[in-house]
């Protein structure tokens, strides 16, 4: 996440450092005439013209190789040296000068770019000559255009691409505003900027590297939390982002089913400390939760606290009570779960999420809510504090690896909530239906190859070989499946087009770990069902 922030920061800088390029000052005195005549909308149609060119040309440059489906890991690689080597050229004047009579003969073409401009020329006029504009200043750039040009490259998905690229718009857009509607004041001070050219180009090129240098150490998982190692914490005695209105806790009820407890009520637990987590046995998120709610448990039961595990389904397979026990025991979950099948203690609650941790003091009022992953540190400390445990303390926690932004979203296959189905056939609702890949699958895109279902909720294949695949970019991979036929059912995996398991086996239902990846990759998932029956909810990532 970090390096993202700092990809579109420097598209920022790098877009603003384009006033400081070689041959600015061949193309200035042009942009300057081309915004003084015409109407008052000609300056505006100018940067709209220059901008689009220059965002075309960097999106051209990542289709280009997303086209001829080259591994955009070994162009990541490349690029950083590629970055490198461009800051080099940036601080060291005697490369920066050969480049600079490489491109300058370039320049020297804008001198004919008076006769496009047309003096009555309003905005589309402007656009027009903006853009002209942007075709000369483009090979002028050097290695500023060509650093935000391989960070565009980069990038695993399409979304930071476009951040990067309005960054980079928009510190090229500024001054060039500035030039448009100021252009007198501003070439009558520009030689301040003329005489520092040199600084200013050896600070961005320093910045670059330190840049990429900071990439590079994020990429490789430095960082405890990242790195999934052991943190030792100190655990406070105070009450942290509690809530600024605590309230009375609402009832548990509409239960179905209790597992490893009678049923409880809360008003019958005054005096105790009450965490209550809401959550599902097919959801990573929750999965990813339960170690420290185990431990939490073990650590402060008998010191007065309750857990209790409000199972509401997502899917219909876990409303089976068999199928939660089964989940608990698995997962060594010791602590009371309530069956909330009819969520109406989900509704009681007004949540809205999975997993979702309410924290209830002694007197039976909520004071600290956490939704999702993260924060265990601080739930342990609130714990400990509501149960007056004041002496100092240190915990171990074990930080599971964030998730990037670039990561492939939860995919689900269920007709009622899937998005960037690619197959070149329609969508048939409850209908046993013929399927194909098409010939180029997307990012984050799935399709589907043979004879499947689809529902509202899952996919359903309907004959042997059937497959599906996905262009994913995560570590791990995780699919909620199961058995139609309640038969056991085999799978095989293939990543890349290369076997990983031709016999995973499918025998319930629950969420099946398929891909882990030594790093966050890109690549396509194929899954292909030895016979009809295999259900397929969703993919999950991490």
């Amino acid at each position: 996440m970090h390096a993202n922030i700092l990809n579109i920061g420097l598209g920022f800088l790098e877009g603003f450092a384009l006033i400081i390029s070689p041959c600015i000052l061949p193309i200035l005195p042009i942009i300057f005439a081309g915004s003084l005549t015409g109407s008052k909308k000609r300056p505006m149609g100018i940067i709209v013209g220059f901008v689009l060119i220059f965002s075309l040309f960097t999106l051209f440059s990542r289709k280009l190789v997303q086209s001829f489906n080259i591994d955009l890991n070994i162009i990541r690689h490349l690029s950083f040296a590629i970055l490198l080597l461009l800051g080099i050229v940036m601080i060291s004047t005697f490369l920066a000068e050969k480049f600079s009579r490489f491109t300058q003969r370039l320049a020297n073409v804008g001198s004919t770019l008076h006769t496009v401009n047309n003096p009555q020329g309003g905005l589309f006029s402007g656009i027009l000559f903006g853009g002209l504009v942007a075709i000369i200043w483009t090979p002028c750039a050097g290695p500023i255009l060509a650093a935000v040009i391989v960070q565009t490259v980069i990038q695993q998905t399409n979304l930071t691409s476009f951040f990067i690229l309005c960054a980079f718009a928009l510190g090229a857009a500024i001054p060039m505003t500035i030039i448009a509607f100021f252009g007198r004041k501003i070439i009558a001070k520009f030689s301040y900027i003329q005489t520092h050219t040199v600084f200013f180009r050896k600070l961005l090129g320093w910045i670059i590297i330190l840049s990429v240098g900071y990439m590079i150490y994020s990429e490789q998982g430095i960082g405890v939390a990242n790195a999934g190692e052991t943190v030792n914490q100190t655990v406070s005695n105070n009450l942290e982002n509690g809530l600024s209105n605590p309230y009375l806790a609402p009832p548990i009820s509409g239960i179905d089913a209790w597992i490893n407890s009678a049923p409880l009520e809360l008003s019958h637990l005054k005096g105790k400390v009450v965490l209550i987590d809401f959550w599902t046995y097919s959801c990573i998120n929750c999965m990813r939760t339960l170690p420290y709610l185990n431990s939490w448990y073990n650590k402060y039961h008998d010191k007065g606290l309750i857990i209790i595990g409000v199972h509401s389904p997502e899917f219909d397979f876990e409303k089976n009570l068999n199928n939660v026990k089964d989940a608990a025991l698995h997962d060594g979950i010791k602590y009371p779960v309530a069956l909330d099948n009819h969520f109406q203690t989900w509704q009681n609650f007004n949540n809205r999420y999975w997993p979702a941790h309410y924290l209830i003091d002694k007197n039976g009022y909520v004071v600290y809510t956490h939704f999702g992953e993260g924060e265990y540190d601080i739930t342990e400390n609130n714990i400990r504090h509501l149960l007056n445990i004041s002496d100092p303390s240190t915990t171990e926690i074990h930080e599971q690896p964030s998730s990037s932004l670039d990561q492939t979203p939860e995919t689900y296959l269920g007709y009622a909530r899937s998005r960037q189905f690619a197959s070149p056939e329609m969508i048939s609702k409850d209908q046993s239906t013929a399927y194909t890949f098409p010939t180029h699958l997307e990012e984050n895109a799935w399709a589907l190859q043979g004879q499947w279902k689809i529902t509202a909720d899952r996919i359903i294949s309907m004959q042997n070989n059937a497959s599906i695949k996905i262009n994913f970019y995560a570590k791990k991979v995780y699919i909620v499946m199961g058995n139609a036929n309640a038969q056991k059912i085999n799978i095989k995996i293939m990543l890349n087009g290369k076997i990983i398991n031709d016999s995973m086996m499918v025998n319930k239902h629950a969420l099946y770990p398929v891909v882990s990846l030594g790093q966050s990759s890109q690549g396509m998932l194929q899954i292909i069902s030895s016979s009809p029956g295999l259900e397929i909810y969703t993919f999950t990532f991490g």
